[in-house]
């Protein structure tokens, strides 16, 4: 699965909740390949938004190397004391920032059977799910720490998202000229 990056009209809208009738057999399909997709970009959460779908699912394997799934999350509780934690993100690729969050969270959410459940979490997992629980929301962590890093890491990817426009052009306009000369000495030799 393609993974969206920071720039991506996808990761800055609110996600929609998913009816009760969407979670089936083609929802724990598409979190199996959640899994698959977060596991070789060596990543420890993945949000539909990040695979290009409007959708507030997400998939978590911390620390405790158990697959979790949340579908229709909201955090309920966080604690009063926050800790710093250097955090990077999928979507925002070799970028690093130290971001403040609450220690201890309490989300409820559905599992893929669609029964509700409630977690209180602490640790990595409890930074995972508020990570990717922003994303849901449209906020990519990079919202959360210092303004001007924001914004530069923002102009960044929007470089790198012009220079990538820009070559594939180029790469397009190169296979024209070449189709068009193949065309132009197949028509030569039909000609003689």
């Amino acid at each position: 699965m393609k993974i969206y990056k920071l720039g991506e009209e996808v990761l800055a809208k609110k996600a929609l909740p998913i009816p009760q009738e969407e979670i089936n057999d083609d929802l724990k399909k598409l979190a199996d390949e959640m899994f698959e997709t977060m596991i070789s970009a060596n990543g420890v959460g993945l949000a539909c938004p990040q695979i290009g779908q409007s959708r507030r699912m997400f998939v978590v394997i911390a620390d405790d190397d158990i697959r979790r799934v949340f579908i229709n999350p909201q955090i309920v509780r966080t604690s009063s004391d926050s800790v710093p934690y250097e955090e990077g993100c999928l979507s925002v690729p070799q970028t690093y920032e130290e971001i403040m969050r609450p220690s201890k969270v309490t989300v409820q959410a559905q599992d893929l059977n669609g029964k509700n459940f409630v977690l209180e979490a602490d640790g990595l997992l409890a930074r995972v799910i508020q990570h990717e629980n922003d994303h849901l929301d449209g906020i990519v962590f990079i919202d959360r720490g210092d303004a001007g890093f924001a914004k530069e890491t923002r102009e960044k990817f929007a470089r790198r998202a012009e220079r990538a426009l820009q070559k594939a052009a180029e790469r397009e306009a190169k296979e024209k000229r070449i189709a068009a000369k193949k065309a132009a000495k197949g028509a030569k030799k039909n000609a003689k």
